[in-house]
């Protein structure tokens, strides 16, 4: 018997189906049912939470104004930022071999160019050369500092702390230090709720690091000022003395200059000796004519003896050797004014060289005062602290965005876990412990607490109108 054939290329779709030999097999079929039926997981959620869209608009508002009234509720926070130059390496390593090693090496300094700063510096950390931005860090964050910045502003206060050790660490959690590695430039952030304040507290660690620096400069310049210092003190202590001890001399002996004032005294005494030899003449010539009892003659006679006593006055008739003025004469005799004048000298002398010393040392001191401001080291502010235009914190806009989308996703989730919990079957062990157990407890704990509760404001009420009645 010959085999059928059989042409199916005219088959229809109903025929091929019904085909044991065309129609796809039982395992097949199943495959396709399941890969049709599985959707992915967020378009489920997707299709879950859109029928509750207006819920979640609603919790999304609700979270947007808390966050917005808990933003508001925030107080301001302004920040203040000042950008710093610490001084040179030279400074740092108190020598100049940080400055030769930089040059050997090709530092920044060297000349030719800077490609050998790296292990300049890594040398530099082995011999311990220290570098100037991380020591500046550390001054500036010092207790020194901050102590002074507190008492200047008076931060116990103002931070409600009695303690410095407590203000300190409240201060630094406020400050932030930060260096650039590469240009070595040094910024300091202040926060603080004050924006006058927060400026001013920028500023005021520059004035504080400058301070200190020019206090502990142990530089030649400053030990010469120091002894300048004490050394100026000294004679001026021995100038006044000197010249108290001079000008009470002189008032008690009334001598003022010797050379000048003997070279007066003589030219006096020459002029009262010629005017005494003149009155002398005209007595003699007087007494020929007339007699003793004229008056004429007695008036010339009392003129003469008058001329005598101020020459004898004059050329210390009567001096002893004594070297005090006498109490009853108005300057010394020309006798007695060498005696004096070796001790004015003396005096004088004294006073002169404590002038020119303390001169000098004037001079000196205020040189050395220049040096000094030259070699103390001082950091060069870059960007001065400004005050701030806004806030810096909270991010009051950001606030209420993450309260909107938390608002979102909590709705979303409490939906998405009701719904979980409602496909569970309530023959599961966990949903009937929670359920039977959990939820009941939970139900008469809130139920005692409310009666609780309204006890207790039945009884501020009867009291009320107790009190009322």
């Amino acid at each position: 018997m010959e085999p059928t054939i059989v042409d199916r290329s005219t088959q229809t779709t109903l025929e091929s189906l019904n085909d044991p030999y065309l129609g796809p097999s039982v395992e097949i079929q199943n495959e396709d049912i399941e890969g049709k039926s599985v959707e992915p997981r967020i378009i489920g959620i997707a299709r879950l939470l859109w029928p509750r869209r207006v819920g979640l608009g609603k919790a999304a508002l609700v979270g947007f104004v808390l966050a917005a009234i808990i933003a508001k509720l925030i107080p301001n926070t302004y920040q203040a930022n000042v950008r710093i130059m610490p001084p040179d390496n030279s400074f740092v390593s108190g020598s100049s071999s940080s400055a030769l090693l930089g040059l050997v090496l090709g530092g920044p300094n060297a000349p030719g160019g800077s490609g050998g700063g790296g292990l300049s510096g890594a040398v530099g950390d082995l011999l311990g050369t220290q570098k100037p931005g991380p020591l500046f860090i550390g001054i500036v964050g010092g207790r020194t500092v901050a102590d002074h910045v507190i008492d200047r502003f008076d931060l116990r206060k103002v931070y409600g702390i009695k303690t410095y050790a407590a203000t300190r660490k409240k201060l630094f959690s406020r400050v932030t230090f930060a260096e650039d590695k590469k240009s070595g430039i040094i910024s300091i952030t202040v926060d603080d709720p004050d924006p006058a304040r927060v400026t001013a507290m920028a500023q005021a660690f520059v004035d504080e690091v400058n301070g200190l620096l020019s206090h502990v400069n142990n530089s030649a310049s400053s030990r010469e000022t120091q002894f300048l210092e004490k050394r100026i003190a000294a004679i001026n202590v021995e100038l006044q003395d000197a010249t108290k001890k001079l000008s009470d001399f002189s008032s008690q002996n009334a001598t003022f200059n010797p050379e000048d004032q003997g070279k007066a005294m003589l030219d006096s005494a020459a002029i009262l000796e010629g005017q005494l030899i003149a009155a002398k003449s005209e007595l003699s010539g007087l007494q020929e004519i007339y007699t003793g009892q004229n008056v004429r003659v007695r008036s010339l006679q009392a003129h003469i003896s008058e001329l005598q006593q101020q020459l004898n006055a004059f050329g210390g008739k009567n001096y002893s050797g004594s070297t005090t003025l006498d109490p009853n004469s108005l300057y010394p005799s020309v006798r007695q004014l060498p005696v004096l004048g070796r001790e004015y000298a003396e005096l004088y002398r004294r006073a002169k060289v404590d002038e020119a010393v303390f001169t000098l040392l004037t001079e000196s001191y205020e040189l050395a005062k220049v040096q000094e401001a030259k070699d103390t080291p001082s950091v060069k502010v870059l960007d001065a602290p400004r005050p701030p235009e806004k806030p810096d914190w909270p991010p009051r806009a950001l606030f209420a965005l993450g309260g909107a989308l938390l608002g979102f996703l909590f709705a979303a989730s409490s939906i998405v876990w009701a719904e979980y919990w409602s496909s569970v079957a309530p023959d599961e062990p966990y949903k009937a412990f929670l359920n039977h157990e959990i939820l009941p407890a939970i139900r008469e704990k809130w139920a005692s607490v409310r009666r609780g509760w309204r006890q207790v404001v039945s009884r501020i009420r009867r009291s009320d109108q107790h009190q009322s009645a």
